[in-house]
């Protein structure tokens, strides 16, 4: 038993940021594997599926729903509950191929944004690959980072200047990163920019970016901060989840 595994990049969940190499990656599978994250993220699901039924015209590609395995978030072992966590979706993800491709043959997967950003889709299949022959290829996708410009039509840049891309736990536990004027901050689910001194730092939110229901939000972050948390929390109960992402700068005179 033999798989190849297709990591498929399919940006913010909009068709078109979603490229013709993706779609023939997905076309050309045996077997789409789409998570289901529980009744509060079915949209998420939904999504997806959406995009297998417009992109997907080969009639023997099986699309197969899975039931994806939670976190433990209260589990003080932040890198232990993530690992335990990855076991357990590597499992899940055999017992599918195995049931479903019991011979072998190609499998794909719909990621969010790309698969090299913030993304642990290929530590999971590193995981897999311990429990079968797997080769393992990457359809590159548009990152959050990508679709966050573009909403705001921004450079991610100053002149010839660097940015630094990090996390919202980062963020909240380091502060604003040293050396650092401007940077990008992904996977904040509690706005951690509300700790940081507000004053010289302008702000670019965005959340669904590249979807009917986006949001986007600029401005000095001492005038917007607040208004951005009550966004975010007003989208998350609409929807039962949110995606978002923001770029700070600090104003240099």
């Amino acid at each position: 038993m033999k798989v190849d595994l297709c990591l498929v990049g399919i940006g913010t969940g909009n068709p078109d940021h979603v490229t013709r190499q993706g779609v023939k990656a997905l076309n050309a599978a045996d077997l789409i594997l789409v998570p289901h994250k529980g009744e509060g993220k079915a949209d998420l699901a939904e999504l997806r599926l959406e995009l297998c039924q417009e992109l997907v015209t080969n009639p023997a590609t099986q699309v197969v729903q899975f039931d994806m395995p939670v976190r433990d978030a209260h589990d003080p072992d932040y890198p232990g509950a993530v690992n335990r966590w990855h076991d357990a979706i590597a499992e899940v993800w055999l017992a599918k191929i195995r049931a479903h491709l019991p011979e072998g043959g190609s499998v794909a997967l719909l990621v969010w944004g790309d698969p090299s950003l913030y993304d642990s889709t290929l530590r999971i299949a590193d995981r897999l690959a311990l429990q079968l022959p797997l080769t393992v290829s990457v359809v590159p996708g548009i990152t959050a980072l990508q679709a966050l410009t573009a909403a705001h039509a921004i450079a991610l840049n100053d002149i010839n200047a660097p940015v630094t891309i990090t996390t919202g736990r980062q963020l909240r536990d380091h502060g604003w990163p040293e050396s650092a004027d401007t940077i990008a901050v992904m996977l904040d689910g509690h706005c951690a920019f509300q700790h940081l001194p507000p004053e010289g730092i302008t702000i670019w939110w965005g959340a669904y970016l590249g979807m009917p229901q986006q949001i986007c939000i600029a401005g000095p972050l001492a005038e917007v901060s607040e208004r951005i948390q009550a966004e975010r929390q007003s989208a998350r109960a609409a929807h039962g989840w949110v995606m978002d992402i923001y770029l700070m700068r600090r104003v240099i005179d």
